[in-house]
């Protein structure tokens, strides 16, 4: 009698991290997140909006060495809705701060909520 053995190999899902969030002003137009080293480090950065509607002009993202990465988004996100993965360049990256540039021209009077999420 012959049997075959076989073995799976699961890889564990890419674990997200939620960040930080920030409940936007309107009368701002710019919020920053700190994050630290204590998070650990990160491959990709992802967020998202709640509660109300959100116009994001860009991000910049400051890494603990010194080095700023700006991601222009463009994008106006809908309540309830998330940006692309957004990679990080290089290996995983030690994240110090992240600043949001937005406008908020929100007719429905709800502030928006946003939240960044990172990919360890």
């Amino acid at each position: 009698m012959l049997y075959a053995v076989t073995s799976l190999v699961y890889s564990q899902p890419p674990r997200w991290e939620l960040l930080g969030s920030r409940i936007v002003n309107f009368n701002n137009d710019r919020d920053e997140i700190q994050v630290g080293a204590i998070e650990g480090a990160f491959t990709a950065l992802k967020i998202q909006v709640r509660r109300g509607n959100l116009n994001m002009q860009k991000v910049l993202v400051h890494y603990k060495n010194g080095d700023v990465q700006e991601i222009e988004l463009r994008h106006n996100f809908a309540r309830g809705s998330e940006s692309r993965i957004i990679d990080l360049p290089g290996n995983k990256r030690i994240i110090q701060k992240i600043v949001f540039y937005y406008d908020t021209k929100n007719r429905s009077k709800m502030r928006a909520v946003i939240e960044v999420l990172g990919r360890h």
